[in-house]
């Protein structure tokens, strides 16, 4: 596949893509444009690669464990500038969104070996000893969903058997549309609604979306690796009940770690029997495969992701037609989050009732929220939907750390929003959270203590808006930019920003086009006067 050869041909070169993509694509019949397509879009191909790749996170949870300047001390650390090589060839730096550390940030990952902490420098330079704890975790409902392998020991493949042996596709789909469970990806879609726009479709795929790029958010990181076998038993039961007869897992780069162990888990599985060894052998059981990414928040979004997994660039299309309709190479193709996916053994195993008689009436079941490194007990915590955002912050999370003040939290990713720490009194549903002018996303929280400079917060977000741009449509190619470029001048955004957020709230493209206003219109809200114009 040209995806996987154009990486090949990266690991080996330090040159731009211009040197090198076109000749890969050549090599595999294409053109060279679809060589330089996806090379010069995709941040894993364009970052100049030395015998040693270091990637240091610059996301939200790491910038604000060192205020961004853990960035400089790792450039000096390694005599290297981010996106470049050093002379020799030895070394080189890349900035990435988020490798889901953010527990225990700043964090970076030396070839695949990750590194966190404050002296994440030194632990670089190799003057300290390296580390990267595991991911804390806890359930606070009494009777875990999604944690139900890692803290209760439950196999999700004996699920799998069982629904397999006895249970017909219509039995999944009626059970998961009685539990009322929604996309956890963020979109927040009934999934079983989902489902059933691909029934009797023929060659539906489903996809398992692994490619969590919200910084504050690990909970997909958490289940891949320490549970991949809940993941993949949720997706069989999902190509059970769409009549799907291959599944794909997309895992981000970023988390070679998860990587490793789906794949060892597919093997597993398709040794026992449980999943087809190929395509052709598909039936009940499914044939899945693991596929990686290439280092693009937007490829997440899922016709981003089915062109990713084409071997195009990652941009959104337009929508119609959906995925269900013409999706992965023109395929019926249904799209759900891992998360999503880890809770449907639980669902047929115990009943969709079950399920919906927890969190709230419109939105129920449980969800993973991840705690940011400014709390006193970070970490992954399973809670009912409908749980007070107060109580996640001061019971689970301990407030921050060295009883620090709670100035302003995130919620959801970039693309979530902000709330004050003195207006926390909000249950944890995606509505609540709206009236609030902030989203539930993947559920990550990020903490921010009087050490924050709300201003450089705010250049933090449009930077991260114009870096991740895919660039598919104008308002948000031109419209992140220019928000950047107002953010970082630190003097106000002017009379002509209302019209550019009001333009990108509309017209663009995407979810992630149409979030950003929203999202800095409630960091300004958040901190008050100190930013005042952007709450437009």
């Amino acid at each position: 596949m040209l995806p996987a050869a154009l990486e090949r041909a990266r690991s080996g070169t330090s040159e731009e893509p211009g040197a090198w993509a076109p000749q890969v694509a050549e090599a595999t019949g294409l053109p060279a444009a679809a060589g330089l397509g996806p090379a010069t879009f995709f941040a894993d191909l364009t970052a100049p690669r030395g015998e040693r790749h270091v990637r240091v996170c610059t996301a939200t949870a790491c910038f604000a464990a060192r205020g961004g300047r853990h960035l400089a001390e790792v450039e000096r650390a390694l005599g290297v500038v981010a996106g470049a090589v050093d002379e020799a060839g030895s070394t080189s730096l890349q900035t990435v969104h988020c490798l889901g550390y953010c527990y225990a940030g700043p964090a970076a990952l030396d070839g695949t070996l990750a590194r966190t902490g404050p002296d994440l420098a030194d632990q670089l330079g190799g003057r300290t000893e390296p580390r990267a704890p595991g991911i804390p975790v806890a359930d606070t409902t009494g009777a875990p969903v999604l944690l139900a392998g890692i803290v209760g020991g439950h196999d999700a493949w004996d699920v799998w058997r069982r629904a397999v042996a006895g249970l017909r596709p219509d039995d999944v789909r009626q059970e998961t549309a009685a539990s009322g469970l929604r996309g956890r990806g963020g979109a927040g879609f009934p999934v079983a609604d989902k489902w059933a726009a691909a029934v009797g479709k023929p060659g539906a795929v489903v996809v398992a979306n692994g490619d969590e790029g919200d910084p504050g958010s690990y909970a997909d990181r958490l289940l891949m690796e320490e549970d991949p076998e809940r993941v993949l038993a949720g997706l069989a039961l999902a190509c059970l009940a769409c009549g799907a007869g291959r599944g794909v897992v997309l895992v981000r780069s970023e988390y070679p770690r998860a990587m490793a162990r789906l794949r060892r888990a597919v093997e597993r599985a398709t040794e026992a029997g449980d999943l087809a060894p190929s395509v052709g052998a598909a039936g009940p059981r499914p044939f899945v495969e693991v596929v990686e990414g290439a280092g693009s928040y937007v490829s997440g979004e899922e016709t981003a992701l089915i062109a990713r997994l084409e071997g195009a660039r990652g941009c959104a299309r337009p929508r119609p037609p959906y995925p269900t309709d013409h999706g992965l190479w023109d395929a019926p193709t249904v799209v759900n989050n891992v998360e999503t996916l880890a809770a449907v053994p639980w669902i047929v195993a115990h009943g969709g009732a079950s399920y919906a008689r927890r969190g709230v009436p419109d939105e129920t079941g449980t969800k993973l929220v991840c705690l940011s490194e400014r709390f006193a007990r970070p970490g992954a915590y399973e809670v009912e939907l409908g749980t007070p955002v107060d109580e996640i912050v001061t019971r689970f999370g301990g407030g921050l750390r060295d009883g620090r003040e709670l100035v302003v939290l995130q919620i959801g990713g970039p693309l979530g929003g902000f709330l004050a720490g003195t207006a926390l009194d909000v249950p944890l549903t995606t509505a609540a959270l709206a009236a609030h002018g902030a989203a539930l996303g993947h559920g990550g929280m990020v903490a921010f203590d009087a050490d924050t400079d709300p201003h450089e917060l705010m250049r933090h977000i449009w930077e991260f808006a114009a870096d991740e741009s895919c660039g598919a449509c104008s308002p948000c190619r031109v419209g992140t930019r220019r928000g950047f470029g107002l953010a970082r001048d630190r003097g106000g955004p002017g009379e002509t920003y209302e019209r550019l957020a009001r333009l990108m709230g509309e017209a663009s493209l995407c979810a992630f086009g149409r979030r950003v206003p929203a999202a800095v219109r409630s960091l300004a809200r958040a901190y008050g006067p100190v930013l005042e114009g952007w709450d437009r």
